[in-house]
């Protein structure tokens, strides 16, 4: 009678790498779900500089206030009569700052009516956005 003889070492050559492959695809979900994404205005304005600026928190409304007197949010015009709504709309979910980048050459007055409407619109605070200098 024969005997077979069976070693336990000829298939534990190999390694099972299935759950190193789940855990690196359930790293980079944990890493694309909380990664911030700042939403830019979408057009370019010259800001001015100030010495005594600070980082602003990331989550935040931005607007841009151009030379020409536009307000873009988004890279699309909206215009100081969207600004109240556009505001009261994204700050139903959360509070937030409202955070205008205004060209050095544009109006004081246009400025100023988008930050009254910011305000009436919900948010309790509006900051200017300037260049470090």
């Amino acid at each position: 009678m024969r005997r077979s003889v069976y070693n336990d070492s000829e298939g534990a050559d190999e390694i099972n790498i299935s759950p190193l492959i789940d855990m690196v695809f359930i790293l980079l979900i944990f890493f694309i779900v909380t990664t911030v994404f700042v939403e830019e205005t979408g057009v370019e304005v010259d800001k001015p500089q100030a010495a005594s600026s600070v980082n602003l928190e990331k989550n935040s409304i931005l607007f841009a206030i151009t030379k020409e007197g536009g307000v873009v949010y988004g890279g699309k015009p909206v215009g100081v009569n969207g600004v109240r709504p556009l505001v009261r709309r994204l700050l139903q979910s959360e509070e937030m700052p409202v955070i205008l980048q205004v060209d050095e050459k544009a109006d004081a007055g246009l400025v100023i009516r988008v930050i009254d409407e910011s305000k009436l619109g919900g948010a309790s605070k509006v900051s200017l956005a300037s260049e470090k200098g």
